[in-house]
């Protein structure tokens, strides 16, 4: 089944004043796009990528009571085994209101992400939060393994 067929859900800030929406037609590519090709996890990244990066993961928006999105996350899934809880923001003008914390206690409890056996995330600075979520450093570092590129994005600027 295609991630993009399953209904969307919402959830209304506590304080009225923001609200997380799964409705794909609610997010906005430009800031989306905007954060993280600035970000320290994907400077420089294409839009294109972004784009694919969305189609394929659970996308969660952040919107102010204006519809502005000021917030997002998504998660690489299958909905059943396991996931991996990506791109993380909150836009500079809203962040210290706890809305970071918020979408991600939205975005562990969604129905469809309960009982995965795995959980997995990359942090440079934001241990403390998630941990907040029972996130922790890997238990068995060494059965782990990546293969990674961090040049990839500027390469493809090259050539595109």
């Amino acid at each position: 089944m295609d991630s993009r067929t399953h209904a969307h859900h919402e959830w209304p800030h506590p304080d009225g004043q923001f609200l997380i929406s799964t409705d794909r037609g609610r997010l906005d590519l430009g800031v989306i796009h905007g954060e993280l090709r600035e970000s320290y996890w994907s400077p420089g990244i294409p839009e294109d990528v972004v784009r694919r990066a969305i189609d394929s993961s659970m996308a969660f928006g952040v919107y102010d009571t204006a519809g502005r999105q000021v917030g997002f996350a998504r998660v690489v899934t299958d909905r059943a085994t396991f996931g991996y809880l990506a791109d993380v923001f909150i836009v500079l003008s809203e962040r210290g209101k706890g809305l970071g914390k918020w979408l991600v206690s939205v975005v562990v409890a969604h129905p469809d992400l309960q009982n995965l056996r795995r959980w997995m995330l990359a942090t440079r600075d934001a241990h403390a939060l998630y941990a907040q979520f029972g996130f922790a450093p890997l238990g068995s570092p060494g059965r782990f393994m990546e293969r990674h590129d961090p040049t990839v994005y500027a390469r493809l600027s090259r050539e595109g």
